[in-house]
């Protein structure tokens, strides 16, 4: 992005209502370039597809999954003070929340020139601005833009067919001038967060699909009650259940942006994840290249990770669940953790408040990996009963073909700023292409 005076339109976006983008907010998929053949919708767009511009794009991304500085973290628990809460695994925040600061999950992203990286899950506070500075967006959105790493060239091949498309959106979705965001959780590493979680509040698992309790347990009577586990599958639930709901927010996130920025787009869960993942079993549909595994036990392929770029915290990118659980405290206390005093923070005593959380011991980093390599051994994966990677929800952003929306619907159908987008981002008073 270069250094340089902004178009009139990223005003109007920064002093846009966030009443206006909630009660405005709609699915806007018709795009310059797109086709309707048949029905009693059917438009042909006589315009070119039109790419987003890179400050577009990065505006964004970073209202999808931008670093907002440092978060706060838990601030209590009886049970453990005068103890910090120990939960959290990331400094920074995000524009969406995550389940005590877990942090698990990462963006990619797909436009007509490349699929890339959008690395933002442990970046540190980006830009560390003062009470009574203005509000710099430039240097916010370099920051940003220096985490992006590209990882293919062209846009990310996903056939405009079922099943890899659910039918109503092949006509629409990842198109020629749009960009894809594709959030993307790490399971494996949320379920270890969890157990975590679950051992420092004094409770355990038990395998109710087998109707086993965990053997070796009771070597640790300090840490957990073996008499009130919680089923394996009910925790395995929830934490899938937390991190969708992460990937979720971070689309909707993103989706009031378009509303303020007048692009169009919407966020939906209509192209097959596995599709998405790599994990398809059609080597022509490579997706995003994830690792994935296949048991008989298991209803349907495993992603487990993307090699040197976003690795699940589960064998095979670990030996074993006890070096994923020292990954785990590593991320937590090592450089750059929540809890590592050299840190900076939001407090006025930073360094005090940071290293006063409890760092786990062996005894507790032993409980929890007894239970998370129990899970593996015996359903093959971590975690047992839901996928080690999971994306669900896609964000996408567009140019809108105005002249669809005059066609076929009422007044209203857009917001104003999508009416003077073209002006106010592109100094284009005319319509595309005329």
């Amino acid at each position: 992005m270069e250094t340089r005076a902004f178009p009139p339109g990223v005003n109007t976006a920064l002093d846009f209502s966030l009443f206006e983008a909630l009660y405005g907010r709609r699915a806007r998929r018709f795009s310059l370039g797109a086709s309707i053949p048949d029905g009693p919708l059917a438009f042909a767009s006589r315009h070119d597809p039109m790419p987003l511009s890179e400050l577009e794009q990065m505006m964004v991304l970073t209202a999808a999954a931008g670093n907002t500085g440092w978060h706060y973290m838990i601030t209590r628990h009886a049970r453990y003070a005068p103890h910090l809460s120990n939960y959290s695994a990331a400094a920074g925040g995000r524009t969406f929340p995550s389940s005590a600061g877990s942090h698990t999950s990462e963006v990619f992203f797909t436009d007509d020139d490349g699929v890339y990286f959008f690395a933002t899950r442990d970046a540190p506070a980006l830009v560390v601005r003062e009470a009574d500075e203005p509000f710099d967006l430039e240097s916010l959105l370099m920051a940003h833009k220096k985490r992006i790493r590209k990882l293919a060239t062209g846009r990310l091949y996903i056939p405009a067919e079922e099943p890899f498309m659910e039918g109503h959106n092949t006509w629409c979705a990842n198109l020629p001038g749009s960009t894809l965001v594709i959030p993307v959780g790490d399971v494996a590493q949320h379920l270890l967060l969890m157990l975590c979680f679950l051992v420092q509040n004094g409770y355990c698992l038990y395998d109710d699909v087998n109707r086993q309790a965990i053997d070796g347990l009771e070597r640790f009577p300090r840490l957990v009650n073996t008499d009130k586990p919680f089923p394996l599958t009910f925790i395995e639930q929830y934490a899938l259940t937390e991190l969708t709901a992460e990937l979720s927010i971070a689309c909707f996130a993103g989706m009031l942006m378009l509303q303020a920025m007048g692009l169009g787009g919407w966020m939906f869960d209509g192209i097959d994840r596995h599709a998405v993942l790599g994990a398809s079993g059609d080597p022509s549909v490579p997706g995003l290249g994830f690792r994935y595994d296949t048991d008989a036990r298991w209803s349907i392929p495993n992603p487990t990770g993307l090699s040197g770029v976003f690795e699940g915290y589960c064998p095979p990118h670990y030996a074993d669940m006890r070096a994923a659980m020292e990954a785990i405290a590593l991320r937590k206390f090592g450089p750059g953790g929540p809890y590592n005093p050299n840190t900076p923070g939001p407090w006025k005593e930073s360094a005090k408040i940071r290293g006063s959380a409890q760092v786990h011991s062996e005894e507790f980093k032993a409980c929890v990996a007894l239970q998370a390599q129990y899970i593996y051994d015996r359903f093959g994966k971590f975690p047992g009963t839901v996928p080690s990677i999971f994306c669900l929800t896609y964000l996408q952003a567009h140019h809108l073909d105005l002249e669809f929306y005059d066609h076929h619907f009422q007044a209203g159908a857009y917001l104003q700023t999508h009416a003077e987008h073209m002006a106010r981002w592109h100094g284009n008073t005319d319509k595309p292409d005329d």
